[in-house]
């Protein structure tokens, strides 16, 4: 969940002034103190800190604020809007050609996972834009680095343009684009080599590939986990090319944030995309006030629809929706909502958009592995009994069988069986209720399971 820690202390330094009738000057340089900590443990720039907590605190004590009848709610707006002011403001898009092949650039120091990007960004913009990309093979020096493009290529069906590690970059790069011109490609991203740390020959060797390229894009890649070292990075980069964006990886993780929120501010060079994970699949443009709305634990249900429209075909919804008010729900259409869960991202991602789950997903142990098991279980049945769960309610040797087939525990099959039974009894029940609105279902007594955790408060996530 990206800013975790940081969210997590900024909410609770909202907390104290939500819900209070009025506000004084003490409470609000309360909360500066607390806000102020919270931005520079994240490793954000002390020059943005100091910007962010006086503007802040100049607008939360301005007359309408103190005045109003919910100060905590004003409050907590300001601090959005002022976190989205940092961050951008607003969304900022890629730039195409007109005409022929647009040519993105992706460059940035070795293990910022560049070359994994060249293969997101090209799977994303053929997607939203549709657009037919062709993947430019130049980072000749690192090992297996061709390997890994064709490797990538070849899983999102996308063509990798390569010739070999003997070959100057500056003619592959040439012929690719010719390449691209003759086979009516209109998107070029090229991979090019990053090292261990900024030198002359890295970079002269970037501008040789921008001269004869001139890419419509040059985007840098950042790890989300540098801090504070990420504006050295960034200036450097900057001051030898002209970047037009940055795209900030592994911000699923616990990362502290410093980048993100000091990098527009201090460059003007915007966030252009955001990594959420290690699947092909887990980039997302950067959206300043979406990105805000999570950091305060408001969610982000707009990316949430957005992420879901993308990978669930409405058709297939329609029909799923119309065999659970049938009462056909099997196994079948079980299997198929998981894989629509997992193609949207990670449980606790999903969970983390929506208002309010933010403060309880902390102590909330969230098992993916689960989503396997319950697959592993359900495609060790027969064809048959996917189609008929009614086979597999009384049958003692079909289950055992199952436990074997998937090499999970007897009682773990028993379980799913038995919630696969209550949420078909559920759906009956509302069906019924929808038909005849007086009707009184009684609804199956479904008991929550005490954690095995350890420790006040953990959870586990069970289906």
């Amino acid at each position: 969940m990206p800013f975790e820690s940081l969210s997590e202390r900024i909410q609770m330094s909202l907390r104290r002034i939500t819900g209070r009738g009025k506000l004084n000057e003490n409470d609000i340089e309360e909360m500066m103190k607390e806000v102020r900590l919270s931005l520079l443990e994240a490793d954000v720039n002390y020059k943005v800190v100091k910007s962010f907590t006086a503007e802040l605190k100049q607008k939360a004590l301005g007359e309408k604020i103190l005045k109003s009848l919910t100060p905590g709610e004003m409050v907590v707006k300001v601090v959005h809007d002022e976190l989205k002011r940092l961050m951008g403001d607003e969304a900022v898009l890629v730039n195409y050609r007109s005409s022929g092949p647009s040519v993105f650039m992706l460059v940035g120091l070795q293990g910022s996972g560049k070359t994994t990007q060249v293969g997101k960004l090209a799977q994303f913009l053929r997607k939203k834009d549709g657009k037919k990309p062709l993947l430019i093979a130049g980072d000749i020096y690192r090992p297996a680095a061709i390997n890994q493009l064709e490797t990538i290529g070849r899983q999102l069906g996308i063509e990798v343009f390569q010739m070999g590690t003997t070959t100057k970059v500056v003619d592959i790069v040439t012929k690719g684009i010719a390449y691209a011109k003759s086979k009516s490609y209109d998107l070029v991203i090229i991979d090019t080599a990053g090292r261990l740390h900024i030198n002359e020959e890295m970079m002269q060797e970037l501008n040789d590939v921008q001269k004869v390229a001139k890419p419509d894009e040059i985007l840098l890649v950042i790890d989300a986990m540098m801090g504070q070292d990420a504006l050295n990075v960034i200036t450097t980069f900057n001051e030898k090319l002209p970047i037009t964006g940055c795209i900030l990886t592994k911000l699923d993780g616990d990362s502290r944030g410093g980048a993100a929120l000091s990098v527009r501010y201090l460059t003007k060079i915007p966030i252009k995309f955001a990594g959420m994970g290690e699947k092909l699949d887990q980039i997302e443009i950067f959206h300043p006030d979406r990105m805000a709305g999570r950091i305060l634990g408001m969610g982000d249900i707009v990316t949430l629809v957005e992420k879901a429209s993308e990978n669930i075909d409405e058709a297939e919804a329609m029909k799923l929706a119309e065999r659970m008010q049938k009462g056909l729900f099997n196994y079948n259409d079980f299997i198929k909502q998981i894989k629509w869960i997992r193609r949207i991202g990670s449980l606790k991602g999903i969970l983390g958009m929506i208002p309010g789950l933010g403060k309880q997903l902390k102590n909330m142990e969230i098992d993916e592995k689960q989503f396997t098991y319950l697959e592993a279980i359900v495609l060790s049945m027969t064809p048959e009994e996917r189609k008929n769960p009614e086979m597999l309610t009384k049958s003692l040797s079909r289950r055992e069988r199952l436990s074997r087939g998937s090499g999970r525990p007897y009682p773990e099959v028993n379980a799913l069986i038995k919630r696969f039974e209550d949420m078909k009894t559920q759906m009956s029940a509302f069906t019924k209720m929808s038909e005849n609105p007086q009707a009184r279902p009684t609804m199956p007594n479904v008991q929550r399971k005490a954690s095995k955790g350890k420790g006040k408060g953990r959870g586990n996530f069970r289906f």
